[in-house]
């Protein structure tokens, strides 16, 4: 008896180092194995045969019981790669290293691009997909709230199979919480008087500028237009206005055309954040730079020139745009 147990334990404790046969997908190299949560540790040794893994689903749930680590098997989405074996396969499940795929939401991205990232995101569940706008923040628990800007641009790792709205709730909470940090930095004399606003104004910054060392002064220039009560003149929010009648080209008539996001026909804020802000961009509306400029144009390197007085930002755009 005691030598049949030595070669049942010899034999158990080789197996466990061989790597699993797999029956991998044409086109694929790994296998996708789906735990739900309050799957038995039967149930996990028949989903790992199941998703391919050419093997006794006993063998697989006698090895779970013998390893004592049955019950500490976690739910989730794992990938099982070539070279996997009974012990590395164990360990995984216990630890819970999910197969995690990420998406990244870019600074300065409308609503309609974060959209459309969404639904291109490998293995992400597209449960938004149908929904309008207004429906997606209801479903988000924000009723009534638009979208625009609402989200944080940033890199979010989720599991297989998970929801878009999860990462989108994610997205959200962490916007609110970034908007809330910059509020509370704000300078003593900004003319932010919510922080809607400075997330608003946050959204105009980031669209408007080209090279990140001109973001603060970007922001010192709007909220010394909004102190003075001057119209803050910004394309980026004529074109938000636009929206699918922009064609790519920005003309005297759109300027003139009046829209709730027109700056030169209104004056102050627009009614809504007209992109994703990041970090510096929020900073850079709450805490601009001190300056007493007004005005800038882009000298066509990514820069800005920035001008204090009307006649002083004339020659930089016949400099600058007009090339004289």
């Amino acid at each position: 008896m005691l030598c049949a147990g030595l070669l049942v334990g010899g034999a158990v404790g080789w197996w466990i180092h061989q790597p699993l046969p797999l029956h991998v997908p044409p086109g694929s190299q790994v296998l996708d194995l789906e735990i739900e949560p309050g799957t038995p540790a039967q149930g996990v040794a028949d989903t790992v045969v199941a998703s391919g893994v050419d093997v006794p689903a006993t063998w697989l749930y006698a090895w779970f019981r013998l390893s004592g680590k049955a019950r500490q098997i976690k739910a989730g989405s794992y990938e099982i790669t070539p070279g996997t074996t009974p012990r590395t396969l164990l360990g995984m499940l216990v630890r819970g290293e999910e197969s995690l795929k990420s998406i990244t939401l870019v600074e300065g991205w409308n609503i309609n691009q974060l959209r459309a990232a969404l639904l291109k995101a490998e293995a992400l569940k597209p449960d938004s997909q149908g929904l309008n706008n207004q429906d997606l923040m209801t479903q988000l628990g924000r009723p009534g709230v638009h979208p625009e800007g609402r989200f944080f641009p940033d890199t979010y790792t989720y599991s297989k199979g998970a929801s878009d709205l999860a990462v989108l709730k994610r997205a959200a909470r962490a916007m609110d919480k970034r908007l809330e940090t910059a509020w509370s930095l704000r300078s003593p004399d900004s003319p932010l008087q919510t922080p809607e606003q400075a997330l608003i104004l946050a959204s105009i910054v980031e669209k408007e500028t080209g090279k990140p060392s001109d973001r603060a002064e970007i922001g010192g220039v709007f909220s010394n237009r909004l102190r003075i009560g001057m119209l803050l003149q910004t394309d980026p929010t004529v074109i938000y206005g636009l929206g699918a009648q922009f064609d790519g080209n920005l003309r005297k008539r759109d300027l003139q055309t009046d829209t709730p996001y027109n700056t030169y026909t209104r004056a102050g804020l627009p009614p809504t954040p007209i992109a994703m802000p990041g970090k510096a961009a929020l900073l850079a509306a709450v805490r601009p730079a001190p300056t007493k400029a007004l005005y800038f144009v882009a000298r066509g390197d990514g820069s800005s020139q920035f001008s204090s007085s009307l006649d002083e930002h004339n020659r930089a755009v016949n400099k600058y745009i007009r090339g004289h």
